[in-house]
């Protein structure tokens, strides 16, 4: 078999199958534009990252600003303006009852803080605890940690001799809700450290959607058995679901938070774990052996601060908001018609994000039809990339009626591919 001619390796490809790459040149509001002049819709944000669009001034006028002053400061008993800015502004953005804020550089790395958080916590009151409960189909990211936080499966199978054992509850599908619940109460006596969910949407295990009904009892039921709650935002953040956090449709504070992604508004890698303050009251010691023992050498890196503060202040404009609110209106409006398309099932949407399964024999992540959609949506000049046979759709919020009503075209076409 003839190997590919560039050295770059490329995540989530199967270079066998894709042995060529799409070369872009540049991106402007919700259009990438190609080496071969074509313009591309981001249907998908860029792998979720990507909020207000492709180089928004305001977040590229910051990141130049601060690349003249400081580029880079380890963060070990150091610190800086713009760390000190974006750690104020969250605090005053997330659910009243985070107090301390980690910086980190990716989501993955963000949950991995999250359990060593958790992990710590219990070690340090005397107290250890190393269960993790999780929820069936989740993903968390692709470092050990997050992986075994992660549903078994594909995407970490050969890996698994480095994988920790976990407790896992079902995925609450319409009308199982309380198995889930029951499940979740049944693990809690064991006393486990924490439990780790994704808010109302499971991401890459298929845009599994559930109610935020089910979010507040989960946390109801942990808060009630003394196990910390841990919630994963690193996508349902920042607009995704409709409010600026999923946890606030539950009227749910977390005793841990994950977010990243569109942090920095998709312009550089930047993640963070919020968490209550009795967590950090227990590494906080004399005793160095209770030092919270992580750090990446890039930790708060100022340039990528200083386009998190940017972001930041743009969600502290009501206006902002509100342009989610009327995007989330053309998704269910560009959706409508799917409802009725027998081709289709479990035709869903939360917030932004609408996600769609083509009714084929061959579902899941390797179906067959998914390389398949993958190059036909290309061929539509299109940024879709669907998880098997479920097509879901993502969008920047500067997308605009023309655009989806292009995205949706696209997909009732694709139905035809089978």
């Amino acid at each position: 078999m003839r190997r590919k001619t560039s050295p770059i390796w490329h995540p989530f490809t199967q270079h066998a199958l894709q042995p060529e790459m799409v070369r872009i040149e540049r991106g402007e509001g919700a259009y990438l534009y190609a080496a071969d002049g074509r313009r591309i819709i981001d249907a998908i944000s860029s792998w979720w990252v990507v909020t207000h669009g492709h180089c928004h001034p305001a977040i590229v006028r910051a990141i130049q600003a601060q690349a003249e002053k400081l580029t880079q400061i380890i963060f070990a008993g150091h610190t800086h303006e713009p760390a000190e800015q974006v750690a104020s502004a969250l605090l005053k953005l997330t659910p009243p009852g985070l107090d301390y804020v980690f910086f980190s550089d990716s989501g993955s790395t963000s949950v991995e803080v999250a359990l060593k958080m958790a992990l710590g916590y219990w070690h340090n009151i005397g107290e250890p605890r190393a269960r993790i409960v999780v929820m069936q189909h989740s993903y968390h990211g692709d470092t050990i940690g997050a992986m075994s936080v992660g549903a078994r499966g594909v995407f970490n199978a050969a890996y698994g001799p480095l994988l920790f054992d976990v407790s896992a509850v079902p995925f609450p599908h319409e009308g199982q809700e309380q198995a889930t619940l029951d499940a979740l109460e049944q693990a809690c006596r064991a006393k486990p450290a924490a439990f780790i969910v994704e808010p109302l949407i499971l991401g890459a295990g298929g845009m599994l959607m559930y109610p935020a009904w089910v979010l507040k009892e989960m946390k109801r039921i942990c808060e009630a058995a003394g196990v910390w709650f841990i919630a994963d935002e690193v996508m349902t953040g920042w607009g995704r679901t409709g409010t600026l956090f999923a946890c606030e449709q539950a009227e749910v504070v977390p005793d841990i938070a994950c977010y990243s992604k569109g942090l920095t508004g998709g312009a550089l890698p930047l993640a963070v774990t919020l968490c209550r303050g009795e967590i950090f009251d227990a590494h906080f010691s004399q005793d160095r052996s209770r030092t919270f023992f992580h750090s990446s050498s890039y930790t708060a890196n100022p340039v990528a601060c200083a386009a998190a503060r940017a972001n930041l202040e743009m969600w502290q404009d009501p206006a902002t908001l509100s342009g989610v609110t009327e995007v989330a209106a053309m998704q269910e409006r560009a959706l409508a018609p799917f409802r009725a398309d027998a081709r289709f099932k479990n035709v869903r949407r939360t917030g932004t994000i609408t996600g769609l399964d083509l009714d084929v024999r061959d579902s899941g992540y390797l179906a067959g039809i998914g390389p398949r959609l993958l190059e036909f949506f290309g061929g539509r000049n299109l940024l879709l990339r669907p998880l098997g046979n479920t097509i879901y759709v993502m969008p920047p919020y500067c997308v605009t009626s023309a655009d989806l009503d292009e995205i949706y075209a696209a997909i009732a076409d694709a139905a035809n591919l089978h």
